[in-house]
C-alpha cells in the first residue's frame, strides 16, 4: 500500500458510517434498469479472544467503476473502538476495531453496493473516459509485489506465451489463453490461494484457486508492459448465465470469496479477464471435471476475456497489505475477515475460534 496516500478516519463511538450517499446519484447512466444494488452484511466473532483483541474487514470498492457504484460502507463495532481506513490508490477502504480483554469481540459491516453487468468492445479503438487511467495508476500496476514478480521465470514464461503477439490486446489474449491451458483448480488449497507465481513456476505445480491462478495472468501482464491488478471481492448472487459453480445459491455469501483481474490496454482501458473462472467451470460446473472443448466451458472461455457478470462485489485493489495496528506480517490480499489476540493472528478459516457470516439481500 502506498502510505503517502494512507488516510485514516476514527470515530469515538462504536458505530460508524464511512461513506454513503443516494441512489438517485447514478440516474445519469446510460442503462440505469441493467443496474441492481445489493445490502451484503458482515458479522464476525472472535470466540476465544484473549487480552486486547483486533478485527479487520474490507469494505467495499471506495471509488465508482463502470461495473459497481458503493453507495455506502456502515459498521458497527459494539463494546469496542471502530475507525475506517482507505488507501486511494488501491481502492482499498477497511474497518479495524478494537475491544478490551473483557468486551466481546463482534464486529458488523453493511455495504451497499449497485452493480452492472461489464463488458468492453475489443473492436473499439478509445477507451470511455471512465476507463483512462494517469500515468501513475499505470506506473503503479506494473510494479512487482512480494509473490507476483516481474521478472526471472515469470518474464520468460510470459515471453514465450506471447511470441509473435505484436498488440497489446493480442499479449493479453495470449496470456489468457496460456494460462486457461496450462494451469488447473486444485480444490485441496485453502481458500483462495496464496498467489506464489515464482514458486507455482519454478515447482511446475501450476494448480491453485483463483489468487493463484489470476495472480499468475498480473505477473505475466505485467512482465511484458501490460499495467494488470488483481480485483479482490466476493459472489454475492447467483449467476444468470447458467453456471451454478460461477455463484451463490442462496442469500449467505459467507464462502464467496473470488479475486478477477483487470488488465489496461491501449486502445481500450481497463479490460475485465478471469481465467481462473473458466478452470472453475471446468471443474465445478456439474457433472465436474469437463473437458476445454465442453460447450460451457468453451462460451465461459470466450465471454471472460472482456466481460464479466456482475453477480460479485469488489473489494479492493490491493496486496501486501499492512492492517492497522497490527503487530505482525502483511497479509498478501485482503478479501478475507482477520483478527488477532494475545495469541497472535487467528486463522480466518478456524471455524473453532474466528466465526463469520455474510449475508446478502437485492434492494432493487
Amino acid at each position: 500500500m502506498n502510505r503517502r496516500n494512507f488516510l485514516e478516519t476514527s470515530f469515538a463511538a462504536c458505530a460508524g458510517l464511512a461513506f454513503s450517499r443516494p441512489l438517485q446519484a447514478f440516474a445519469d447512466t446510460s442503462d440505469s434498469a441493467a443496474w441492481r444494488t445489493f445490502e451484503v452484511t458482515t458479522r464476525v466473532e472472535v470466540l476465544k479472544p484473549n487480552g486486547v483483541t483486533h478485527i479487520w474487514l474490507p469494505a467495499a470498492l471506495i471509488h465508482d467503476t463502470p461495473y459497481q457504484k458503493t453507495l455506502a460502507n456502515k459498521f458497527n463495532a459494539e463494546g469496542g473502538t471502530a475507525k475506517f481506513t482507505k488507501d486511494k490508490a488501491s481502492a482499498l477502504g477497511l474497518v479495524s476495531a478494537t475491544y478490551s480483554a473483557k468486551a466481546k469481540p463482534v464486529l458488523t459491516m453493511t455495504s451497499r453496493v449497485s452493480l452492472k453487468n461489464y463488458a468492453v468492445d475489443l473492436s473499439g479503438s478509445k477507451p470511455a473516459p471512465s476507463q483512462r487511467a494517469s500515468q501513475d495508476e499505470l506506473q503503479l500496476f506494473l510494479q512487482p509485489s512480494r509473490y507476483v514478480p516481474t521478472n526471472g521465470i515469470v518474464k520468460q514464461t510470459a515471453d514465450k506465451a506471447t511470441t509473435g503477439a505484436t498488440t497489446d490486446v493480442d499479449k493479453a489474449r495470449a496470456i489468457y489463453e496460456w494460462i486457461v491451458e496450462n494451469t488447473f483448480r486444485d480444490p485441496k488449497v485453502k481458500g483462495c490461494g496464496r498467489g506464489d507465481i515464482r514458486a507455482m513456476l519454478e515447482s511446475g505445480d501450476l494448480g491453485g484457486k483463483c489468487a493463484d491462478l489470476n495472480a499468475l495472468y498480473v505477473g505475466m501482464a505485467r512482465s511484458v508492459g501490460l499495467p494488470a491488478r488483481h480485483v479482490y471481492g466476493l459472489r454475492i448472487a447467483k449467476s444468470d448465465l447458467g453456471y451454478k459453480s460461477l455463484g451463490v445459491a442462496t442469500d449467505k455469501a459467507t464462502k464467496g470469496q473470488h479475486c478477477r483481474v483487470e488488465v489496461y490496454l491501449r486502445e481500450h482501458g481497463w479490460v475485465p479477464v478471469d481465467p481462473a473462472d473458466v478452470r472453475k467451470v471446468v471443474l465445478e460446473e456439474p457433472p465436474g471435471n469437463r473437458p476445454l472443448s465442453d460447450e460451457m466451458v468453451s462460451k465461459a472461455r470466450k465471454r471472460l476475456f472482456g466481460s464479466w457478470e456482475m453477480n460479485w462485489m469488489a473489494y479492493n485493489y490491493a496486496h501486501d497489505v499492512e492492517l492497522p495496528g497490527s503487530a505482525k506480517q502483511p497479509v498478501v490480499y485482503f478479501m478475507y475477515p482477520q483478527a488477532e489476540t494475545a495469541d497472535g493472528r487467528v486463522d480466518p478459516f478456524d471455524a473453532d475460534n474466528f466465526k463469520y457470516e455474510i449475508t446478502v439481500k437485492e434492494m432493487s
